[in-house]
């Protein structure tokens, strides 16, 4: 989770963000203990996203409760799971592809704010996974 911390470091001052943990204004838990919940008027983060099976998915997707916002995050080519295990987020891209209310937007090299070696890299890989 500790990609999560410094994403909140880079956006809101340490001691600030560490009051909004306290308060649980801002929280952060593991997949696993989102089972049971509902999620009334809260703004909820998946992060990688294709790293989630369709249990877990289904389970995380099913959480939403009255004025929540739910943002999946994740990159299909970087897939963790073991061999012949559907990623949930791949799944959920065809599965709620035509659900009103549900908006899906695919980024690439171009959107990519890392140093700029990165966007040359990712087009390098591209290049060799097109090839093949």
């Amino acid at each position: 989770m500790q990609p999560l911390y410094d994403a909140l470091r880079d956006m809101i001052p340490s001691e600030k963000l560490m009051n909004y943990i306290e308060k649980g204004i801002i929280q952060i838990a593991p997949l696993a203990f989102m089972r049971g919940r509902t999620l009334d008027n809260a703004f909820v983060i998946l992060d990688e996203g294709q790293n989630t099976t369709h249990s877990q998915m289904k389970m995380f997707l099913t959480r939403m409760g009255k004025n929540a916002k739910f943002l999946l995050t994740g990159d299909p080519g970087q897939i963790d799971l073991p061999r012949r295990t559907i990623s949930g987020l791949k799944e959920a891209l065809l599965i709620l592809k035509d659900i009103k209310g549900v908006g899906i937007i695919h980024l690439d090299e171009k959107d990519v704010i890392r140093h700029k070696l990165v966007k040359k890299i990712i087009s390098a890989y591209k290049n060799i996974e097109n090839r093949n």
